[in-house]
């Protein structure tokens, strides 16, 4: 602690980024300051703090900052420092969900509407669509409407054979060139309008299809335009009133009780609300900066609107600076006082306090699950540091086929899915997980010490799926590399025996120990990764080998088919007309391929 002392004496009156470490060394907090002197100071100094703040404060050993030429730049480093480090007292949305929306391929020449999570530049996106509202039925709408494609397939100079949703007047079929890039391009022109709020337009071009489907006897089709209605009323009804119709906004409240905190995230669109989303948070700082934080790492995954608005103690202008520099998105952080907006506000702040009121039993559960279980994991064992980084491994083949290997990573409990890889074995010839293992491992851990390490950090406890032969092989490879400073167990599936090497017996542990239940969570993942993996590549291989036998398919169209179906189970469920649709295939080929799994297999 004196060495803490000394270090408050010499901070700098610059703005910057602060980075708290306990005594292993693990980043548990990342703060951003306007003045790194007295925001510091304060979490040493101050008596008025949270229970959260103080449990954090208890667990610092050290600290380090780094200055910044302003405060926009400290808020960027600190959302890249949070996403780098996955601090456990920071605000972290690892399991946030992105809403679909509406992707229009703008670039395209033939432009396609398709379902998208991820947005990308080169296209233009509508929605997101949640809270009762499926994207699937608007997009059924746009399609039935105004006919414009809903599929990927390339446009090639060569013609292509219609598809069926041409026959059904869905598709006017520019794939087999039978309307021109002028005509289709004012199919997508309406088609947009429509998405940015114009719906008068598609009831009038609905219920005209529905009068020409019914006078034509074509009754299906009609009861489906009938429907299509019923969805447009539905959406018509969320509009709000008293919004501007070119009013695109979410509305964000923070509450908190000092311990547990969470964000209700209201979304509206054209003046539509689009639906809500609460997320329960967990942070160790002021209201102000956990919803500035809050905020930066929301909209790294999502599209930012026109308005956010928000509570007052938020850092508005710091946030408008902070898009408009960082971002390249003009938005206006506004603070109402009055009207529908602040109303709209009131109603998030409600959802949020009432989801933390009814959430505290799971959130608390939560933590005794991960948090809680990692440090009686440490104690139970006795590991040599906390497990804050584990990773767990696992082979999977059969009969020394197609063996591959599994690394699943778990961050503080929880699964850390952007870290999992996976290991084709190459060197180990038939079934022997032993030195399956041993070659997994000697990969992984020669990346310690590397320039990779950035993006591989070590780990402070490794899983092995099996027994006490499978941990002594492992144990093999840390004594040849001179690995130190990682705790090494292993969990036998039988009776979910723990070996570790400090003690001479297995442990056992209670099935209702949330230590236990965790060791199982990550094994289990580790080999559901394993498992996928292995029949992913099995599948392909064996489709590829059936494929060779067949005569007129060559390297090229195999690998259409193999990136078409990806299994034989699915390839021979084809018929012939998806078979020809497959880029090289045409109608002989198609059959042919159709008559080869009808008599040969």
């Amino acid at each position: 602690m004196n060495e803490i002392r000394e270090k408050l004496k010499l901070l700098p009156d610059d703005p910057g980024v602060y980075i708290m470490l306990d005594k292993d060394g693990n980043v548990i907090y990342v703060g951003k300051a306007r003045v790194l002197k007295n925001r510091v100071r304060q979490y040493f100094h101050s008596t008025l703090k949270t229970e959260k703040v103080a449990a954090m404060v208890a667990n610092v050993a050290d600290f380090y900052y780094i200055i910044t030429k302003s405060e926009i730049d400290a808020l960027s480093l600190e959302n890249n420092l949070i996403k780098k480090y996955k601090p456990k007292y920071n605000i972290l949305l690892k399991d946030d969900k992105t809403y679909p929306y509406i992707k229009v391929s703008i670039a395209e020449r033939y432009p396609s509407f398709t379902i998208s999570r991820k947005l990308k530049k080169g296209s233009r996106y509508f929605g997101p669509y949640m809270g009762g509202v499926r994207v699937r039925d608007v997009l059924e709408i746009v399609n039935a409407a105004f006919g414009v494609r809903i599929c990927t397939t390339a446009i090639a100079e060569k013609p292509k054979k219609p598809c069926l949703n041409y026959h059904i007047h869905r598709c006017p079929a520019p794939c087999a060139h039978l309307i021109s890039e002028a005509e289709y391009g004012e199919r997508v022109k309406a088609a947009m309008r429509f998405l940015d709020g114009d719906d008068a337009g598609v009831e009038r071009l609905l219920r005209e299809k529905m009068q020409f489907f019914a006078e034509n006897e074509e009754f299906e089709l009609a009861l489906d335009c009938r429907n299509k209605l019923e969805m447009l009323s539905k959406i018509a009804l969320k509009r709000i009133t008293s919004l501007n119709r070119d009013m695109n906004a979410d509305v964000i409240a923070y509450v908190s009780n000092n311990l547990y905190s969470a964000v209700n995230v209201l979304i509206t669109r054209r003046g539509i609300m689009q639906g809500a989303s609460t997320f329960a948070v967990e942070n160790a700082s002021a209201d102000g900066e956990a919803l500035t934080s809050f905020i930066t790492q929301y909209y790294s995954a999502h599209e930012i609107p026109d308005e956010i608005i928000v509570q007052e103690f938020c850092e508005a202008p710091l946030l408008e600076e902070y898009f408009r520099k960082e971002r390249g998105k003009s938005v206006n952080v506004l603070v109402p006082k009055q009207g529908v907006r602040k109303q709209l506000l009131d109603m998030a702040a409600n959802n949020a306090a009432e989801y933390l009121d009814k959430a505290i039993d799971r959130i608390r559960h939560k933590e005794d699950m991960t948090l809680n279980a990692c440090k009686r994991l440490q104690e139970v064992l006795h590991l040599s540091r906390y497990p804050r980084r584990m990773e767990c491994y696992d082979i999977s083949n059969i009969s020394g086929v197609d063996k591959v290997g599994s690394m699943v990573v778990f961050i503080d409990g929880e699964a850390d899915r952007t870290q999992y890889r996976r290991f084709r074995i190459r060197t180990v010839e038939g079934a022997n997980d032993f030195a399956s293992l041993q070659e997994v491992l000697t990969r992984r851990l020669a990346k310690l010490g590397t320039e990779e390490e950035e993006r591989f950090p070590a780990p402070d406890l490794v899983i092995i799926d099996g027994g006490k032969g499978q941990l002594s092989a492992v144990k093999e490879i840390f004594d040849r590399m001179g690995v130190c400073g990682i705790d090494l167990i292993s969990l036998a599936k039988r009776e979910e025996e723990i070996f570790t090497l400090s003690q001479k017996d297995s442990v056992f542990l209670d099935k209702r120990d949330y230590c236990l239940q965790m060791l199982q969570r990550i094994r289990d993942e580790a080999h559901r990764f394993a498992i996928t993996f292995f029949r992913n590549i099995h599948s392909k291989q064996s489709l590829t080998s059936v494929l060779t036998e067949i005569p007129g398919v060559g390297k090229i169209k195999r690998r259409a088919l193999i990136e078409k179906f990806g299994s034989i189970d699915r390839l021979m469920r084809a018929d012939v007309k998806e078979l020809a649709q497959v880029e090289g295939i045409g109608d002989a080929l198609a059959a042919a391929i159709k008559k080869y799994f009808e008599e040969e297999l």
